[in-house]
């Protein structure tokens, strides 16, 4: 008996690794070798690349594929439709497997629907990444980015609620520091 949900619509192969008290639903695909951890929600239609890893409480929204070398730490939401790449210079004809770029997203962080992360870059801890964006350089922890390409627009709190240029969350109190070209830090 698995400590994991699976709908019967959805593929799991053998080699993959389920953490307890993860809901995979419709028509999911979770590849060989994958790591997704305890806690997390599985979308409709998503699919796990085997060397994608997930860490626990991890919410993948409908339609979403998080490809090789994905690498998504706890407590993250991938919004609808959110697209991941890992070839910065793809063509159907040139295969580029030993060129996959590692894509980093840290602790916490929001990523809305249909954005899109381009490989090689770093979501930083609690950041926010607005609907529809295209991000095309690292995110600094706790910035929110949209537009396309995505630009800072301001600060969000780990409770995510927006600060623009405050230290201070209006709605729970939580204290930060700017640090130089390296986002927020807890105080």
């Amino acid at each position: 008996m698995s400590n994991f949900f699976v709908h019967e619509s959805s593929y799991v192969d053998n080699g993959a690794e389920i953490g307890e008290g993860t809901k995979v639903w419709h028509f999911s695909h979770i590849m060989s070798g994958a790591i997704v951890g305890k806690k997390c929600s599985i979308g409709q239609n998503v699919n796990i690349g085997s060397r994608a890893v997930l860490g626990d409480g991890v919410k993948v929204q409908n339609n979403v594929s998080i490809y090789d070398d994905v690498i998504i730490e706890d407590d993250v939401f991938c919004g609808p439709s959110c697209v991941f790449t890992n070839v910065i210079n793809p063509r159907a004809f040139v295969e580029r497997k030993d060129e996959y770029l590692k894509t980093t997203v840290k602790k916490g962080a929001s990523i809305g629907a249909n954005a899109t992360i381009v490989c090689g870059v770093t979501l930083g801890e609690y950041c926010f990444v607005g609907a529809g964006s295209t991000v095309t350089r690292d995110v600094l922890p706790f910035s929110v980015v949209f537009g396309a390409p995505a630009k800072h627009r301001g600060w969000i709190c780990e409770c995510g609620t927006m600060m623009h240029e405050e230290t201070e969350c209006p709605s729970c109190g939580l204290k930060y520091k700017i640090l130089e070209n390296k986002g927020l830090e807890k105080e």
